[in-house]
């Protein structure tokens, strides 16, 4: 009885791992279908989006333009304009650094001083101004 038991179990082990192998297969199987149809669905989707480009470059060509004697004329593009940020950035730095070369021993240091502190204000002035504008 124990003879037939082990034959009937190892039977059934036998048999229960091949069909897990043949489950593993089929799910592999389904899985390359299933992502041949997800790249088959792009390439659809790719060729309807080409097809509409192409409609649409079609019509494009279809219209025509008719051009009835025009004369163009160039005119001098308009300066742009400083801002009274700019300007006063401009003037302040000038401003300040002649000041401040006068009144320091030390002319170069002085001058640079003067500049960037007159930049500095005269650039904060010119933005109070822009906008008091606006």
């Amino acid at each position: 009885m124990k003879t037939i038991c082990m034959i009937a179990t190892i039977g059934l082990v036998f048999f229960s791992c091949q069909n897990s192998k043949e489950k593993e297969i089929q799910a592999a199987k389904q899985a390359t279908l299933d992502s041949m149809k997800v790249v088959a669905e792009k390439q659809r989707v790719i060729d309807s989006m080409q097809t509409e480009m192409d409609k649409q470059e079609a019509l494009n060509e279809k219209k025509e333009v008719t051009v009835i004697n025009q004369t163009t004329t160039t005119a001098e593009p308009k300066r742009k304009k400083w801002s009274n940020t700019a300007k006063g950035a401009v003037i302040g730095a000038g401003v300040g650094a002649v000041t401040g070369a006068i009144i320091s021993k030390k002319k170069g240091e002085g001058a640079i001083i003067g500049g960037v502190a007159g930049a500095g204000v005269g650039a904060g002035t010119g933005a109070i101004i822009d906008d008091s504008k606006k």
